[in-house]
């Protein structure tokens, strides 16, 4: 990665050859230095470029949102005693859901060009060699993103929910309001759909040469730890099963980084390939 754009030239007048000092046209180079202002701007229309996605997004699922409503709370309705229903108590309530549950899906059926605006905000700092990666980078960050999601759906909340809502007696019954339900819901799809991007980002850093197989794996223990405390952080449930399901998962997903920061480690130049670019 490029971290200072554009020495001064008169190192290449001194006779240095090295494309990293050449003009800012040359197509190693990074394009120029930006400014902090620069960097502001830029950020803020990556940011109205996701969001104009994920409205359009909502636009196209919100015609089959009553589908979408089924397909999130019919698993939560099986947990229920038989002709038990969820609630809900304000006026307001189920009809702003639906506009949730909306920007959910539309937030996943933009994620390839939500991936996309966050890959050129972060590509002007980059050689012409690493924003080959643009591609990779893109799909892959899609693909775990939306595996995360699914992931979340059919195994995670499940197994959280079926564990509270096997909590009836003769003086309680568990009628679950649909707003707290959704908030549950929504907050492990995030968490298990952003956590899944690491190998993405593992396989990023890998190829650059900022990590390493044997660092990783030096690691490892530091690593488990914060995925226990972040996984605690992220869990709607204070009973623990939520961070255990939450953990599992990604405490996995490291040991296969580990896997691909070896596929894909940057290669170290033999002798005589750094011989010859010193002449």
């Amino acid at each position: 990665m490029a971290l200072v754009p554009f020495p001064n030239k008169a190192a290449k007048a001194a006779g240095d050859d090295d494309p990293d000092w050449d003009d800012p046209d040359s197509e190693s180079d990074t394009g120029g230095k930006m400014s902090f202002l620069d960097h502001l701007d830029e950020l803020r229309r990556r940011i109205i470029y996701s969001v104009v996605a994920i409205l359009v997004g909502f636009g196209i699922v919100f015609y089959w949102i009553d589908k979408i409503v089924w397909f999130i709370f019919q698993p939560m309705q099986a947990a229920l005693l038989p002709g038990q229903t969820m609630i809900y108590t304000e006026p307001g309530e189920y009809f702003f859901l639906q506009f949730k549950l909306g920007l959910m899906a539309g937030l996943i059926l933009a994620s390839p060009v939500v991936f996309a605006q966050l890959w050129l905000f972060i590509a002007p700092g980059l050689y012409a060699k690493e924003k080959k990666l643009a591609i990779p980078f893109v799909l892959m960050g899609t693909v775990l993103f939306v595996g995360g999601a699914a992931f979340s759906h059919y195994f995670v909340f499940p197994v959280v929910w079926k564990f509270f809502a096997s909590y009836n007696s003769d003086l309680v019954t568990f009628m679950p309001r649909v707003e707290p339900a959704f908030a549950w819901y929504l907050r492990l799809m995030l968490a298990l759909g952003i956590t899944f991007q690491l190998p993405t980002l593992v396989l990023f850093l890998a190829k650059m040469g900022l990590i390493t197989p044997r660092w990783m794996f030096k690691n490892l223990g530091y690593a488990v730890m914060i995925i226990a405390i972040a996984a605690a952080i992220l869990s709607p449930d204070p009973g623990g099963v939520g961070m255990f399901m939450l953990g599992t998962p990604v405490v996995g997903l490291y040991i296969l980084s580990i896997g691909l920061a070896w596929l894909f480690q940057k290669k170290k130049k033999k002798p005589e390939e750094e011989d010859a670019d010193a002449t």
